[in-house]
């Protein structure tokens, strides 16, 4: 009699066993702390500078005002942040065209924060082995507080980071007083608190979790790479068949390659690839495989590169620099390159001819056209006009588009630096005008003057409108 099956269970998933990457010294490593403490002096520092008395870049969202350096920009100037959208996503296709994921090895913030809090790790706990020696042992006074002192630093980090975060909405001096005093609104501490555990947790635990899995980038990359798109690559005809070696053995002795299968490359790896088993999606471009296979190459008193950035066809064709370089300008490079210049080309030409007034005018329709003194017919109407400039500001308004057509009353508005104002304004149609004109809605056009005042020339602009002759 046969014994009854024992259901088994499969898993879904594989377990994911923790990364412990190596601490790695080379060039890339210096290019790469380069870009770390370049985009955060930026990060960091940006709120704290001044400009005209006030921060140089804030995004008020209460008062509806954005300031970037000297520019004033409003709601109604939406286009430009899509625009910049536009730049950043075809820049970014540019350069995996050119040269792979290097935003994502160099500059991503995912990246950039995961290396600062890597770093605060390697200090408290010690390079890779020492932490897994450490993660191995019983818990003990000393493990604690090795691993206390190390989450301590993260979450001041997380909260600086989320701090200078909000720095950029409110003001950053203003909102420093009020975190000594214990007095920032809930906005502000739900912001504070939200972007630092965004921060603490994807940078302390997740790391390379988000580039693998979370990250849209590493799965349509390759719809932007080619055979002549510079990646990390190991050379397999230098570096095969691996094998060990001493220092002073020839390379070609044992008929053996020049990888020492020392591991190296997959210890300092943060994502945990081996970058010997080819092109992978989770390779995000930091080059610490070259750093630490160079060291290795240099150690033996071999020639460096066996893992290097090259190209597909550069690996197989055996080509030179001079070679790989004539190779970039091929036709996606072209086209990214040309819809990228056309529309910073744009963006700046309508940047420097940008009126420094805008204006809205509305017909007021709870108020109907209507008979006035002398036969007169008045339509009411609201104009919002934005000083643009940091600087008060005149303006007149006049009118024109009908015989007769003039203002109630004449008007000169004054508007304060980045101020924006409601104004009521009456037009007027004489008897005979409207006569000639005829009943119902005719157009008609505003024009806004704005007066010279010191080093500010004078500027027209004119809106379209509506005037209603009833019947």
């Amino acid at each position: 009699m046969s014994s009854p099956a024992v259901p088994t269970s499969v898993p879904l998933y594989a377990a994911d066993r923790r990364i412990y990457p190596r601490a790695v010294q080379g060039l890339f490593q210096r290019w790469r702390w380069a870009a770390v403490w370049l985009t955060q002096l930026v990060f960091y520092g940006l709120p704290w500078l001044s400009w005209n008395g006030r921060q140089a870049v804030l995004f008020d969202l209460e008062a509806r005002r954005f300031y970037v350096g000297g520019l004033v920009l409003y709601p109604q100037d939406f286009v430009y942040l899509t625009a910049l959208l536009l730049i950043s996503a075809y820049a970014l296709f540019l350069f995996t065209a050119v040269a792979g994921r290097l935003w994502c090895g160099y500059a991503c913030p995912q990246t950039v924060y995961t290396e600062l809090f890597m770093a605060i790790e390697r200090r408290v706990e010690g390079d890779r082995n020492a932490r897994m020696k450490l993660d191995a042992a019983p818990w003990s006074a000393a493990k604690l507080l090795r691993k206390g002192g190390k989450h301590a630093a993260w979450i001041a980090l997380a909260l600086w980071t989320g701090f200078t975060f909000v720095g950029y909405f409110t003001p950053v001096r203003q909102l420093a007083g009020s975190a000594l005093a214990l007095d920032l609104s809930g906005w502000e501490t739900f912001w504070t608190f939200f972007y630092g555990f965004a921060t603490y947790g994807n940078a302390g635990f997740m790391r390379e979790q988000v580039c693998k899995y979370m990250c849209p980038h590493a799965r349509f990359q390759s719809a932007m790479f080619d055979r002549d798109t510079l990646i990390i690559t190991y050379d397999t005809q230098r570096g095969e068949p691996r094998g060990a070696r001493t220092r002073n053995e020839a390379p070609g002795a044992a008929a053996q390659g020049a990888c020492v299968d020392c591991g190296l490359c997959v210890q300092v790896c943060p994502t945990g690839i081996d970058i010997r088993k080819g092109l992978q999606y989770e390779c995000i471009g930091c080059a610490a495989c070259v750093d630490a296979c160079d060291s290795m190459m240099t150690r033996l008193r071999l020639p460096t590169g066996l893992v290097r950035y090259d190209t597909l066809n550069g690996l197989a064709q055996q080509l030179g620099a001079a070679q790989r370089l004539r190779r970039v300008l091929r036709p996606r490079v072209l086209v990214y390159g040309a819809v990228l210049l056309a529309i910073v080309t744009a963006v700046g030409t309508s940047l420097a001819l940008r009126t420094p007034f805008k204006a809205d005018i509305v017909r007021d329709r709870a108020t109907l056209a209507r008979l006035v003194d002398d036969g007169q017919i008045e339509n009411v109407y609201r104009l919002q006009l934005m000083n643009a400039t940091e600087r008060e500001q005149r303006y007149t308004v006049r009118a024109d588009g009908l015989p007769g057509l003039a203002l109630a009353a004449p008007v000169e508005l004054r508007l304060g630096p980045a101020q924006a104002r409601w104004v009521t304004l009456a037009l007027r149609v004489p008897p005979e005008g409207a006569g000639a004109a005829g009943p119902g809605a005719h157009e008609i056009h505003f024009e806004l003057r704005r007066m010279a005042d010191g080093d500010d020339a004078p500027r027209t602009l004119r809106e379209k409108s509506t005037f209603v002759v009833p019947r």
